[in-house]
């Protein structure tokens, strides 16, 4: 087994996507070993981006919007046997387009206390800690 090294750090950006007192989660499509799981949208800052450029651009390419990213709701930490994460997450108010899938199964939209009746990836548990307490 392969230990992950600290200097293969990655930075992920996922939004909490708001509209009338509910967010948006996102089923992920893609077959891998969190197939079927439940998240935040969102991904992984490339070069030379910045987190909101990588919001913003994850966001286009996953659900086909343009989002105006928001503030800044919490961080969380997490690792693989390869890589080290660092995902922060953003609130966004406001967005523009119709929401179309383009990486993941379904989307649901739900109020902070029904995020605890879905199955979602380990990291997202923090995301939804994090509303719960900003109720």
């Amino acid at each position: 087994m392969q230990n992950c090294d600290p200097q293969n750090k990655r930075l992920i950006a996922a939004a909490v996507i708001e509209k009338d007192g509910k967010v948006l989660i996102a089923q992920r499509a893609k077959r891998d070993a969190f197939f079927g799981k439940w998240e935040f949208p969102g991904g992984k800052v490339e070069e030379g981006e910045t987190l909101h450029e990588c919001l913003k651009r994850e966001i286009r390419e996953e659900l086909n919007i343009d989002v105006e990213v928001g503030e800044y709701i919490c961080s969380t930490s997490f690792s693989t046997r390869k890589y080290m994460f660092e995902m922060s997450v953003f609130r966004v108010k406001k967005y523009h387009g119709d929401i179309q899938l383009k990486e993941h199964s379904a989307i649901e939209w739900l109020s902070p206390q029904e995020l605890y009746l879905y199955d979602f990836t380990k990291p997202d548990y923090s995301i939804i800690e994090a509303l719960q307490e900003k109720k």
